[in-house]
């Protein structure tokens, strides 16, 4: 019997050996699991992150493509959208369907099994670019995105170079 999400998820890393995307590299923790990957996010230029090499864990459930997979930061982060132990959190992560406990988010902007990881990260380096503290993961970081700018700049120029450091 075929492993159809890894079958899948060997055709995506592939797919993205041979056409990568700006500011993304990826690569497999463990050459032996297709499931447990390595990343390493480039902050976009003309926003905050610029600069920064952020490193980042992508694994993926038993059941994928059915369920999303886990993304968190191993470099520091401070972000509205990212919790403070480096996981991150936006709609496409979200399992599928309908979440009753959170209104502004629809079914179509969930994970829906015809999204690849490409649509991750693209989704991930959009997030360093316009967080959204609508909903926010760390309430400190929305809170100091909203309300003092400056201070939350000062916070993530010193990720920045930690991930500078730390490459």
């Amino acid at each position: 019997m075929t492993d159809y999400g890894a079958e899948l998820l060997k055709r995506q890393l592939n797919e993205l050996a041979k056409n990568p995307i700006d500011l993304v590299s990826v690569g497999l923790t463990d050459d032996s699991n297709i499931y447990d990957w390595e990343i390493l996010i480039m902050g976009p230029d003309g926003t905050l992150y610029e600069g920064g090499f952020f490193k980042a864990r992508l694994v993926f459930p038993p059941d994928f493509p059915n369920m999303p997979p886990t993304m968190t930061f191993l470099s520091p982060m401070w972000h509205p959208n990212v919790y403070e132990d480096g996981k991150v959190c936006i709609s496409i992560l979200h399992p599928p369907g309908e979440d009753a406990m959170n209104a502004q988010e629809s079914a179509e902007e969930r994970w829906r099994p015809i999204l690849g990881v490409e649509a991750i990260l693209m989704s991930v380096i959009s997030m360093l670019n316009d967080p959204n503290d609508e909903s926010p993961a760390n309430i400190d970081a929305a809170k100091q995105w909203r309300g003092d700018r400056e201070a939350f700049k000062k916070r993530v120029r010193q990720c920045v170079r930690k991930s500078q450091e730390e490459c």
